[in-house]
């Protein structure tokens, strides 16, 4: 997939699919001088939530924090409501996160290297978060609960958000939003959804952007399938009044 130094590589939701992931990043081959971003929800649904989280971890690349991140912590700080919290967090995917882990225990480094997890990253000309933000609040207004779960209000909006910045989002199946095919990217007014759906059975593909070359990098999780195409050949236009229309998308968080 290389073509220049110093790329910057996004890469969508992993949801457990650690082999996947390896296949990504082998037909990738990032260096030392790449920057690999991931955008959340590195846990749930798949097989390897565990040694997903230790591979970003102990690689050091940059990481959101994604809503099924989030889930998790909420069960260590919700204690008023922690059954009903975990079996919330349960029926999401975390029974196959659990599952990952020796003897079903999570260790404490990986819940303290989540907590340490940043809502968004601001790079400049890009903008990264893992679901969206407000439209009618400020980039200081936004909380938590909004970068990581925000969906219809965000990809439904009119003008971009920044004016100077491209945000990049993961959090909804791109193949939930009207028009958009299964390993398709979306592109509304300001933004760019990259979640390919790595671990549902219509899709299977988990995607990598390479931002400095305009590539798009995807590995099927289900097939072991990779293909690399250019950006544009990647991307469905949205109309944001499509969606106004269509506020129901066929997908759990």
């Amino acid at each position: 997939m290389s073509e220049t130094s110093h790329r910057r590589i996004v890469i969508g939701d992993v949801h457990g699919h650690y082999q996947g992931l390896m296949l990504l990043l082998e037909a990738i081959a990032p260096t030392s001088e790449d920057q690999v971003y991931f955008l959340g929800d590195l846990i749930d649904r798949g097989p390897q939530s565990a040694q997903v989280v230790d591979f970003v971890k102990e690689s050091n690349y940059s990481c959101l924090l994604g809503n099924h991140e989030q889930m998790l912590l909420s069960i260590l700080s919700d204690t008023e409501n922690f059954s009903a919290t975990m079996q919330a967090w349960l029926y999401s995917g975390g029974q196959a996160t659990l599952a990952s882990y020796e003897a079903a225990t999570i260790p404490q480094e990986h819940f303290d290297w989540f907590k340490t997890l940043p809502a968004y990253l601001d790079l400049g000309d890009i903008w990264l978060t893992h679901a969206g933000v407000d439209p009618k609040k400020s980039v200081a207004e936004q909380t938590t609960d909004q970068l990581c779960w925000i969906r219809d209000e965000f990809h439904s909006i009119e003008q971009p958000y920044f004016a100077d910045k491209l945000i990049i989002v993961g959090h909804t199946i791109t193949f939930t939003i009207p028009g958009v095919t299964p390993g398709k990217l979306a592109k509304g007014q300001g933004w760019l959804d990259i979640d390919t759906g790595a671990y549902h059975p219509r899709s299977g593909w988990l995607t990598a952007l390479d931002i400095t070359n305009h590539l798009v990098c995807q590995a099927n999780v289900f097939s072991n399938e990779i293909r690399t195409l250019p950006l544009e050949e990647a991307i469905v236009n949205i109309d944001p009044s499509e969606i106004k229309m269509n506020r129901r998308y066929k997908q759990r968080a």
